[in-house]
This record gives C-alpha cells, sequence and structure tokens, in this order.
C-alpha cells in the first residue's frame, strides 16, 4: 500500500467530474423541463432561497434532501425522478416519467410543479418545455407525427447518435407557455442515449433563451450608442479646426469616455455570459452527431438561421463599444497634446517676457547704481569740505580748488566700494 498524503480536494476534484451523470430514460416516457431566473443580478443571487424552494417541492412528495450546499440533486419524486441544478444564473428543474397520454403534449408531467409552489419561485420562468419520448423502429410516421405537433416553418427534424433517435422541434412557444420536442427511439437505444439527448436539448433552448437576453440588451444599447457616437463625431471634427476652448472639449471626451467605460461594465458580464451560452450551445449540437432526416432542415441550420444572426449582431455591438472607446481615447489623447503643446507655447512665450522684463530690471539697476555713486559723491565730497574747510583760511586756498580737486578722488573712492559690493553680491 502506497503511504503518500492526499491533497485536500483529490477526492472533490475527481467526484465533481462525475457529479452529474446523464439520466436514465426509456422510451417511452415523457419529460416536463423548468428553468427559472432572477429578473436583476442573477449571478449575485441568494442560492439559499433556491435549495429553500427546492426542498419545499421534496418535502410535498417526502423525498430525501439533497446535501447542504449542493448545486445539484437526482431523485424520485413519487411516481417520477427528479434533476435538479443550480447554475451561475438560472435553476433547471426536469422530471422525468415512463409513458405518455393520448393527446401529445397535454402538460400532464409538468402537473408535477404545484400551482402555488410555482408561484413561490424566487425567480420568474426563463423557460419551460414539454418533450415526447415514443419508440419508432422505422421512419414511418415520423414526419407526419413531427408536421403535426410543430409549426412548419421552424420544424427542425434530425438523426442524432448515428440515428439512435431522431428528434424534432420547432422552438415556439404553446398557448400554455410550453417549449414542445419530440424524441423518436430506437430499439436498440440505450436508456443513457436517450437521458443524454433529452438533457442536451433542455440546455440548447436554456443557453438560447440566456444568450438571447444579451440581443436585447444590444437594442437597448443601441440608441445610447448612436448618440455618443455623433457626440464623438462631432468633436473629432471640431479638432480639425481652431479650438477656443480645448479644456472644454477635453473634459467633454472625458465625459464621454467616462460615459462609454460605463456602458462596458454594465454590459461585460453580459455580454461575456452570451459568448459562452453560444459556445455550449454549438458544443451540445456538435455532440448529438445530426444528420438530416428527409429534406428537414436541422438543429444545426436552424440555429444558423435564427440564432446565429442574433449573436453576430450581440457581437457586433460589443465591438462597437470597444472600438469607440477606443476612439475616444486617441480623441483625448491628441487634444491633451494639442493642449499640452499649446501650453507650452504659451509658457516659453511667457519666460521670453520675463527674460525681457529682467533685462530692463537690470538696465533700471545700473542706472540706479550710476545715480546712486553721483548722489553718495556729491554727499562725500561735502562731508570732505567741510573736514578741509581750515585749509581755506590758513594756506588761502579757495573752497572752490579744494572742492576741484577732491570731487574725483572721492568719486573714484565711492565707485571702488559700490563695484566691490555688487561682485560680493554677485
Amino acid at each position: 500500500m502506497i503511504s503518500i498524503t492526499d491533497h485536500p480536494l483529490r477526492y472533490s476534484i475527481a467526484n465533481e467530474l462525475h457529479a452529474r451523470p446523464f439520466p436514465a430514460i426509456c422510451a417511452p416516457s415523457s419529460a416536463a423541463y423548468l428553468a427559472t431566473k432572477v429578473v436583476d443580478n442573477a449571478a449575485g443571487r441568494d442560492r439559499d432561497a433556491d435549495r429553500a424552494h427546492l426542498l419545499a417541492l421534496l418535502d410535498r412528495f417526502g423525498a430525501q434532501h439533497p446535501n447542504p450546499g449542493a448545486t445539484h440533486y437526482y431523485g424520485q419524486l413519487g411516481k417520477h425522478w427528479l434533476r435538479w441544478e443550480c447554475h451561475t444564473e438560472f435553476v433547471t428543474y426536469t422530471v422525468f416519467g415512463e409513458g405518455v397520454s393520448d393527446r401529445p403534449f397535454d402538460a400532464h408531467t409538468f402537473g408535477v410543479f404545484p400551482p402555488d409552489w410555482l408561484a413561490a419561485s424566487p425567480g420568474v420562468r426563463l423557460t419551460s418545455a414539454l418533450i415526447r419520448i415514443e419508440e419508432a423502429a422505422n421512419d414511418d410516421g415520423i414526419a407526419q407525427k413531427a408536421a403535426g405537433w410543430f409549426v412548419e416553418e421552424s420544424l427542425a427534424v434530425s438523426r442524432v447518435l448515428d440515428d439512435a433517435l431522431v428528434i424534432a422541434g420547432d422552438f415556439r412557444i404553446d398557448p400554455s407557455g410550453h417549449m414542445h420536442f419530440g424524441l423518436f427511439a430506437r430499439p436498440g437505444a440505450r436508456d443513457r442515449q436517450i437521458g443524454r439527448v433529452v438533457q442536451y436539448l433542455c440546455e440548447v433552448e436554456t443557453y438560447k433563451a440566456m444568450s438571447m437576453l444579451a440581443l436585447y440588451r444590444a437594442n437597448e444599447l443601441s440608441t445610447d450608442m448612436r448618440s455618443i457616437d455623433q457626440t464623438l463625431t462631432f468633436i473629432q471634427s471640431e479638432m480639425l479646426g481652431a479650438i477656443s476652448k480645448p479644456d472644454v472639449m477635453l473634459q467633454s471626451l472625458l465625459e464621454v469616455s467616462a460615459e462609454l467605460e460605463n456602458i462596458m461594465a454594465q454590459s461585460s458580464f453580459r455580454f461575456g455570459a452570451t459568448e459562452a451560452y453560444e459556445s455550449i450551445i454549438n458544443q451540445r449540437i456538435i455532440a448529438m452527431r445530426e444528420e438530416r432526416f428527409e429534406s428537414l432542415q436541422t438543429f444545426a441550420e436552424f440555429m444558423m438561421r435564427r440564432f446565429d444572426p442574433a449573436m453576430r449582431t450581440v457581437k457586433s455591438t460589443q465591438t462597437r463599444l470597444v472600438r469607440m472607446s477606443d476612439r475616444a481615447q486617441r480623441a483625448s489623447d491628441l487634444l491633451r497634446t494639442r493642449v499640452d503643446v499649446e501650453r507650452s507655447a504659451q509658457n516659453q512665450e511667457l519666460l521670453t517676457s520675463m527674460d525681457r522684463r529682467a533685462d530692463l530690471q537690470l538696465r533700471l539697476q545700473r542706472t540706479v547704481e550710476g545715480l546712486s555713486v553721483v548722489a553718495i559723491t556729491y554727499y562725500a565730497v561735502n562731508l570732505v569740505l567741510y573736514v578741509l574747510a581750515p585749509l581755506e583760511q590758513v594756506f588761502g586756498i579757495s573752497k572752490t580748488i579744494i572742492g576741484s580737486a577732491v570731487t574725483p578722488l572721492v568719486l573714484l573712492g565711492v565707485w571702488g566700494v559700490v563695484s566691490k559690493i555688487r561682485k560680493h553680491l554677485d
């Protein structure tokens, strides 16, 4: 025996791959399918409310409860079997029962869900379907039954799983609010094969409905996007000429960018989820390995004609949002660059003006310094004359001669002192 410690999640990881096996359904049988969804913020809903609603149904039939916190359940519900799954945005219930009614799609199996229990659902109905499973040893009568059960214009019929079954449906809602799907099982079809196809059909219908939510979100955004696009185009055209108020225009561009980012943030989850749902639909259809039945359209062709154009619209809207956001960002960068260049030019002119003022101030300062030398010399000469006044009486030298002799010397002295002070300050 190997002595080694397992990873704490080893068994959980392995068991997760086998947690949701395909149901085993024999023919003839009937199935009823229900998918519910909270209208707003489905991904952040209270999942305990979903589990409580499931327990309320199980308690009515005295059925066993799932484990606490479970996201899936499969068990007996009276004479039927119930399959429950809690997904990121929606919850699904599938009920299976043996035998078929005389009247196709009479919603008898859907009666397992009590009306008051349905009314107390935490979410609203996203989609529901009635599935009729019959035995068919050959193709005789399949086309006639399909033509009577479904609307011919949207009827899709295919051989699946190497002709183990024939499936039919028109993806239309009947007066009671349900979709209809018909399955014709060959005698050699295994119960697991029938259960797999039933689950694939339910998933295709559910993910189709979830994906179509994005189409209406895209249609809602079209008006806002058109208005934003016109505003952005106007701003970009104005940028070609002289801009009187670049700051105001830049603020308008920032507002457009902020609005686009807000729209993208609010729509990113829906568009991202739709991309994942579309991939699941295509994978499920491929997994059924469709082959054409007589000359009727296959489910893949139905999706190509009806579903794919809607998804292209969603992708186009998503791409347009990204491109508009990029346009706004580029325009903001260009305008910001233009504003920076204009401000740099203004700053250069301001610096040149400041240089001129500094030069004038320097000249004025030198002029003042020259005048100050003269003033200081004038006062200094007067002081010297007062000091030398006795020479006029002793030697008979006139005051004018003394002033003429002293003034150059004093002027040179003052100029020397001022020059020395200036050099010290420099």
